[in-house]
Order: C-alpha cells, then sequence, then structure tokens
C-alpha cells in the first residue's frame, strides 16, 4: 500500500511540474489548467505605489503581483502570475474623482480590472488590458515602460465603443478618468 501511494505521489508531483511555463510563454500552445509562471522575476520591478500628474489631476497608481490567477479565455484555461492595478485619481482640489483601490473585483469581471498581459523585450516593458469602467467605456491597452527604478512611462490607448440606451443606462458616468496620453512618467512613492 505505502509503494502504490508513493507512485501515485510522484506522478502526481511530475505531471504537476511538467504543467509549469515562463510567463512569456503563449496560452494557447499550452495544454488547459497550465500555469505561466513569473520564473525571471519580470514583474517585480513595476510592483509599487506610482504617482503621476496629467491635466491638474493626480493619479495613484497601486500595482501589486497576483499569483496563480486562473483565466478563462473561451476555450483556454490557464493560471497566469499577473500585475494587477488599482487607481484613484483625483482632481487639483483634491476631492476624489475615480477610485478601484478598494474594490472587490469578482472572478471573470473585466470592468475596473487592468492586468498585465505580457512583458516586451527584457522585461523592462509591461502590457496590460484594461476592462474600462462602466458600460465598458475606456477599454483598452495600456503599456508601462520602466525609464529607471524609481520611474514608468505611461500610454493609455482606448478603444471605441458605440452606446446607446439598451448597452448603457441613461444618467450613467461614461467618463474616461485615466489618462489618455503617451509619455506620461509615474514615480514610485
Amino acid at each position: 500500500m505505502n509503494k502504490l501511494l508513493l507512485i501515485f505521489a510522484f506522478f502526481y508531483v511530475t505531471s504537476c511540474h511538467a504543467q509549469e511555463y515562463p510567463l512569456k510563454t503563449d496560452y494557447t500552445e499550452i495544454p488547459n489548467y497550465s500555469y505561466l509562471k513569473d520564473t525571471n522575476n519580470e514583474l517585480d520591478s513595476f510592483i509599487g505605489v506610482w504617482q503621476g500628474n496629467y491635466n491638474n489631476n493626480t493619479i495613484t497608481l497601486y500595482i501589486t503581483e497576483e499569483i496563480h490567477k486562473l483565466f478563462d479565455e473561451n476555450q483556454h484555461k490557464y493560471y497566469k502570475d499577473i500585475l494587477s492595478i488599482k487607481y484613484i485619481v483625483k482632481n487639483s482640489a483634491g476631492s476624489i474623482i475615480q477610485n478601484t483601490q478598494n474594490m472587490t473585483i469578482q472572478p471573470n469581471q473585466l470592468r475596473h480590472t487592468i492586468y498585465s498581459q505580457w512583458a516586451e523585450g527584457s522585461g523592462d516593458t509591461m502590457l496590460f488590458y484594461y476592462g474600462g469602467t462602466n458600460c465598458g467605456v475606456g477599454w483598452g491597452s495600456i503599456k508601462a515602460k520602466k525609464i529607471r527604478s524609481s520611474q514608468i512611462s505611461w500610454e493609455y490607448r482606448p478603444n471605441d465603443i458605440i452606446l446607446d440606451d439598451s448597452k448603457c443606462p441613461p444618467g450613467t458616468d461614461i467618463n474616461i478618468y485615466l489618462p489618455e496620453t503617451k509619455d506620461l512618467i509615474f514615480t514610485k512613492q
């Protein structure tokens, strides 16, 4: 009985290990429920609190790492180490205009999420997907490039969306508060 248990444990451990791949692996090329792991620590240098100013607003980014997050992309299901960005946007008077810092994000929720997709080059540039806010407004891509250990450059490109009353109730806030610009500098706090 003990031999059978040891054999089972051996196969369990080796099969789990065989399902682990480097973070830059294409998720469409791996078996379902595989794990894209940050084996090269590409995410570490982006983690922290970052602050920038744009159009008289102060934007504070809270970048954290989520380990082994499950993604369900139609026929592809996989786990991945990612960066998640939550943020606060304040106007020049210091009033909060938008705040996602303490939001609880539900599994498979895209609205209000900013998740890393992949690193480019030697890991100094990180691409993110932004799920947008109310009614999906502002969804698009964000590129963060590490300039030095204390600064990143930001580029946010929202995609277009056509809204009508059937997709978004009248009176819903459909403003985009994240800075829609290129080369905005955020400094680590």
